[in-house]
């Protein structure tokens, strides 16, 4: 397992193998996926647990594979940001480091967009196969807020909003672990 990783998923879907084994071989089984995701490098000669383990034993690999690819990308731009802030001149007198004369104006030249909140019509009109009523029900009873942050632009959000269904109807269900499992 990768340093300092502290969990890995074990899949739903594989608790059927867990449900055909006996009790005592089941529980040998977790123990030695245990010693496996902690770089104990289990050996037995049990032959059933061997089986069983295989598919698994390939599955954490898999997983572990994604996680450093992921851990690599994020460990890449946080360089990348950490560079660009860097020599981005840093002034070496930091004790009056801002001293120039404007105000700071946030508003210099800037058009402020104002957010109109879009009709039933215009969903259904740009989003024919959006439950418009309900997207219309939901942000208008949150105010047309995204998390702490106003909407700014809906069209974005009805897009989100059926990818993310999509999605949830085509992704298979994990199951997490519980103390109760």
């Amino acid at each position: 397992m990768a340093k300092d990783k502290k969990s890995f998923l074990l899949y739903a879907d594989q608790q059927s193998v867990f449900k055909q084994l006996p009790d005592e071989i089941a529980g040998q089984l977790i123990k030695h996926i245990f010693s496996y995701v902690n770089d104990e490098n289990p050996i037995t000669d049990n032959l059933i647990i061997n089986i069983a383990f295989e598919p698994i034993r390939l599955q954490l690999k898999r997983d572990l594979q994604k996680y450093e690819s992921i851990r690599e990308r994020n460990s890449a731009n946080a360089r990348m940001r950490w560079d660009a802030v860097a020599s981005s001149g840093i002034p070496k007198r930091t004790k009056n480091a801002d001293n120039d004369t404007d105000t700071d104006n946030v508003n210099d030249n800037v058009k402020r967009v104002v957010f109109i909140a879009p009709t039933l019509e215009q969903l259904k009109s740009e989003f024919p196969n959006l439950d418009a009523q309900r997207f219309h029900d939901f942000y208008s009873s949150k105010g047309w807020m995204v998390g702490k942050n106003k909407m700014k632009d809906w069209k974005a959000a009805a897009r989100n909003w059926l990818s993310r269904n999509e999605v949830t109807l085509k992704s298979p269900t994990i199951k997490k672990a519980t103390l109760d499992d």
